[in-house]
């Protein structure tokens, strides 16, 4: 299920200058920000909480994984390089799951590692919060990484797509309206990360329970439909 050849050129694409700049500007923001909060604050625990939430695991984490995930596959379908991908001996499931396995792993470094050490700096990880924060972004990874994936397989718009999703849906509608945070990946996560905090500093409207089916259905649901949706690229193709 997993192929070298698929993966080295997928880390190529993604972590190529020009994205690998982008991919790098919000973590360093992150830590930035997280270093004068510590200087200007001091260690506090909800301030910790507060800047985790609403910056990495709102917004940070949920942009690296649209381009992450969306350019694991999206700009090959877009200038017809895909072709030549899939006239090679490997199954279509292989080259996905081969590109979701790349999607995760870029959007985790970028965004759970900063996260854990931007947690470090703000409060030295009282009451868990770096850790618990960290789980959260690295939960979060694998399903924004499947989802933006499939949009990057279904559409020419998947960038817009994804960040409407991830900007709009979860950080506006889901401050608003509360409905909306039950269908949201960072709820999900934040359920994962009460968990490991404990205490009132991280919360989520999600249970533990609800918030983990929903993260595995949707991560394989996305992985299997993409890879449906790649054979049918294939077929067309052939026609």
């Amino acid at each position: 299920m997993y192929d070298p050849t698929v993966a080295r050129l997928t880390y190529r694409a993604l972590l190529g200058r020009r994205r690998a700049l982008i991919l790098g500007t919000l973590p360093l923001l992150l830590i930035v920000i997280s270093v004068i909060v510590r200087a200007l604050v001091g260690a506090d625990d909800q301030t910790a909480s507060d800047l985790l939430g609403g910056l990495a695991l709102a917004t940070m984490v949920p942009i690296i994984g649209v381009i992450a995930g969306t350019g694991a596959i999206g700009p090959e379908i877009d200038d017809g390089s895909v072709v030549y991908l899939l006239s090679k001996p490997v199954k279509r499931p292989t080259i996905i799951f081969t590109k979701l396995i790349v999607a995760i792993a870029v959007t985790m470094v970028f965004s759970a590692l900063p996260t854990l050490i931007a947690g470090f700096i703000l409060n030295g990880n009282g009451q868990q919060i770096a850790v618990a924060y960290t789980v959260a972004a690295l939960v979060s990874s694998i399903a924004y990484a499947a989802l933006f994936l499939l949009l990057g397989t279904v559409s020419r718009h998947a960038v817009v797509f994804g960040l409407v999703y991830a900007l709009v849906w979860e950080a506006l509608f889901g401050s608003l309206v509360a409905g909306a945070r039950t269908l949201s990946v960072q709820q999900w996560s934040l359920a994962v990360a009460h968990k490991v905090a404990g205490g009132d500093l991280v919360t989520s409207d999600v249970g533990l329970p609800t918030a983990t089916v929903l993260l595995v259905v949707v991560t394989v649901l996305a992985t299997w439909y993409a890879g449906q949706k790649l054979r049918s690229l294939t077929l067309a193709g052939e026609e």
